[in-house]
């Protein structure tokens, strides 16, 4: 019985979800980045050179605020939602590589590999039909 309500109600939970990570990169993780200015983009773009990427870290650093920021408002609304968990997706595979590659603790390293996978999750499944995707994108239905 409570199986068939929560198959009934998937989208529900999807939006739990894009409700609790959009909230969660606006404020606390994308916030802090987005107004932190050039220094801290910098600083944040550095971490590209873990991939081999050495040029302009003050861009990807602001691309990485952007995306944390602006992803999260995307990912809170379910605008964009596949676009958006995809630089969500690549943004955290960064962060856990800076992570591993100063042989952080593993609490520090894990939060950014499970954003990953939750954003790799949300890259798949979609933003639901509790989203604006659903409301200006949705697909007509053949007769």
């Amino acid at each position: 019985m409570i199986t068939n309500f929560l198959d009934k109600h998937k989208d529900a939970g999807i939006l739990f979800l894009r409700i609790g990570i959009g909230i969660a990169f606006i404020f606390t993780h994308g916030w802090g980045k987005m107004f932190g200015g050039p220094e801290l983009w910098t600083k944040l773009g550095g971490s590209m050179a873990n991939l081999g990427i050495t040029f302009a870290p003050t861009f990807w650093g602001f691309m990485a605020s952007v995306s944390e920021f602006g992803g999260g408002i995307l990912i809170l609304l379910g605008l964009f939602t596949r676009p958006a968990s995809a630089f969500m997706a690549f943004t955290m595979f960064v962060a856990f590589m800076q992570h591993t590659s100063k042989l952080d603790p593993w609490n520090r390293a894990i939060y950014p590999m499970e954003m990953f996978a939750v954003f790799m999750a949300l890259l798949f499944i979609g933003a639901g039909k509790y989203s604006l995707d659903n409301l200006l994108f949705r697909k007509k239905e053949r007769v």
